[in-house]
């Protein structure tokens, strides 16, 4: 098969019968393939199902059950269930012009790119003007602007690094290399990758139906990615840590404002950012590997007494620098965490967070990989 069109769904059911009516009427001629990856809690899969029945080209379902990575992670799981040369991946809710895609697979056929991008900025036919306002449009812009100047090497070819709709050599986009988290899987794909990229202009349609899935959760994902990809899981770590600086840091000045001894506040302060620090490590840093680190017990006691014991041994310090050396306590206990910051990542990179291997691992077969569905039919795939 030449191409596979994957197209990540949530909640896009109505949709569906005009995206495959159209994309099939613009791949006429051509071995294609379209492929939902469905995370959706409606009727989406139904109508997957239902339009399929009667679509001119083959279209398959992988409904995932858990939808780990949003849809970055479903993008990989239609990479992984695509046997065809090239895949283009495209939303499902038509703000994506199925007449590009033709466009797309030519540009891939003829020059010697690995990755198409349709881009709204890149010089005459290309437009965001399909976002819902202006300050969409202002946010995109300038997430724009933010990941190139992060990575001006691997983006410098690549005006639109935010866009979804793009088309790559399967053989090209190594998916072992890949973190997905939230909707910037292109950004994914060309940081961890060295890659030759080549442009196309397109005119970011309207949304017709259903509802937009962007907002302050994923740009909070969009802000961890850039800093993972940059500077990798420690810089996700210094976030979480400093969050936790500044909590401790509050309750401690509150505390002494209210009259507490300082070393009191000092214990009160570690005991609410310990548990704290640990639950945001869990959700955004250490999300990928957790499951691996053996249960959720385990990996709290340790974190726990560690920290507990770092704690402890900061005491005498933060004294000595109140009582000895005349420091104020809260800019005192600033300085001790500061400095068992490394230590405390080497530890829950190391020990807590340490991948779990059972015996009996290595010696299982590996599982078969997934069905695929025959020319013109469709069929349902389970992934967890």
């Amino acid at each position: 098969m030449e191409l596979t069109v994957i197209v990540p769904t949530f909640n896009e059911a109505p949709n569906v019968p005009e995206l495959v009516r159209r994309a099939a009427q613009a791949l006429h001629g051509v071995e294609a393939e379209i492929l939902f990856v469905d995370d959706s809690t409606d009727r989406t899969p139904e109508v997957i199902e239902a339009t399929a029945a009667g679509a001119p080209l083959p279209v398959r379902l992988l409904h995932r059950t858990a939808p780990t990575g949003g849809l970055g992670g479903a993008v990989i799981c239609g990479i992984r269930a695509s046997t065809a040369a090239h895949c283009i991946v495209m939303d499902g809710d038509l703000q994506h012009p199925p007449d590009m895609l033709p466009v797309l697979l030519s540009r891939l056929r003829e020059s010697v790119a690995d990755v198409v991008v349709a881009s709204r900025y890149c010089g005459a036919g290309g437009s965001a003007g399909g976002l819902a306002n202006g300050t969409r449009r202002a946010v995109s812009s300038g997430a724009t602007l933010l990941a190139r100047g992060l990575f001006p090497r691997r983006l410098r070819s690549c005006t639109d690094p935010m866009t979804g709709f793009f088309g790559f050599r399967r053989a090209a986009v190594h998916t072992d290399r890949l973190r997905p988290s939230g909707f910037k899987i292109l950004l994914e794909i060309l940081g961890r990758h060295r890659l030759d990229v080549a442009e196309v202009p397109f005119v970011f349609g309207q949304r017709l139906a259903g509802d937009s899935k962007a907002g302050w959760r994923e740009g909070g994902r969009f802000l961890r990615q850039l800093a993972v990809l940059r500077f990798g899981r420690l810089a996700g770590f210094g976030l979480v840590g400093a969050i936790g600086t500044v909590l401790n840091l509050l309750i401690m000045g509150v505390l002494v404002g209210l009259g507490a001894h300082y070393l009191v506040a000092a214990v009160v302060a570690a005991e609410v950012t310990i548990v704290t620090n640990f639950l945001m490590q869990e959700r955004m840093v250490f999300h990928r590997t957790r499951s691996a680190a053996g249960p959720l017990q385990r990996r709290f006691l340790r974190s726990f007494v560690f920290n507990n014991a770092d704690a402890a041994l900061r005491l005498p310090l933060l004294w000595g620098l109140v009582e000895v050396l005349g420091a104020n306590s809260v800019a005192a206990q600033a300085a001790t965490l500061a400095g068992a910051f490394v230590v405390r990542y080497l530890y829950h990179s190391r020990v807590v967070y340490r991948e779990v291997r059972p015996a009996a691992a290595a010696a299982r077969p590996a599982a078969p990989g997934p069905a695929v569905a025959p020319g013109g039919t469709s069929l349902q795939e389970r992934a967890s």
